[in-house]
């Protein structure tokens, strides 16, 4: 059984060498591909100013997380491993959360998550979608992904829409294709042990005459063409 996470961050700038920090967290849990409902998701005290175009990207202010833990708290850091296990990590532009994850994990005191363990979801679309435009918002229209309830890019949201990306990229509609053949081939075999075999083969239900018929119109009017190979009688009446 796969499990994986589908994480998002919300930061205070663009690169954590340059002091910035993680500001949002969101997880959501996938079992095989599928969302279990499993979710984590905190808001955190960065001790620092939020760059203004980044808090209009995202619409968190300092005054907002005032109040929040810092990431080296247990409600944070610890929980925050506990939720993700040995999982592989699943982001859009992998690189750039990992580094933010990996700069607060050190921070902390904590082992940094290594590369190995990340799925970069715009990376898989860049093969798929070479040339194209591949942000997350890109790429749900492209696979009609709804962007209703999306006003700003919220940690949370964006993971949620993220999970239903992954799945397309994974093949998702026809994996669900594959489980399908799966089951009903199951539930027929399921039915052939209830019923087994037919006790005897049920007769013809054609006549002799209309046989008869059925070869002689094979023969004149197919000929070479017929998929089923003439019986005698029907070599005869070519003759």
């Amino acid at each position: 059984m796969a499990r994986e996470i589908v994480l998002d961050t919300e930061t205070t700038g663009l690169n954590p060498r340059s002091g910035h920090r993680v500001i949002e967290i969101a997880c959501v849990e996938l079992q095989d591909f599928i969302p279990t409902g499993q979710e984590f998701h905190c808001y955190i005290n960065p001790e620092r100013d939020i760059d203004p175009d980044a808090e209009r990207i995202h619409g968190l202010s300092r005054a907002f997380l005032a109040d929040k833990p810092t990431f080296s708290h247990p409600s944070v850091a610890e929980a925050f491993l506990a939720f993700l296990g040995e999982a592989d990590l699943v982001a859009h532009n992998a690189g750039f959360d990992r580094g933010f994850i990996n700069h607060e994990l050190e921070r902390a005191g904590r082992p940094i998550i290594p590369e190995h363990r990340w799925v970069d979801t715009l990376a898989m679309a860049q093969k798929r979608f070479p040339g194209m435009f591949n942000s997350l918002d890109a790429l749900c229209k492209r696979y009609k992904i709804s962007l209703a309830e999306r006003e700003k890019h919220g940690a949370l949201i964006d993971t949620q829409l993220l999970a239903q990306v992954y799945l397309e990229l994974r093949g998702g509609r026809e994996a669900s294709l594959d489980l399908t053949q799966v089951t009903l081939t199951r539930a027929t075999m399921a039915r052939a042990e209830v019923y087994g075999p037919r006790p005897r083969i049920l007769p013809p239900r054609l006549t002799h005459t209309e046989a008869q018929r059925h070869e002689a119109f094979i023969a004149s009017e197919l000929k070479s063409l017929s998929l089923w190979v003439p019986s005698p009688s029907a070599v005869t009446a070519e003759a």
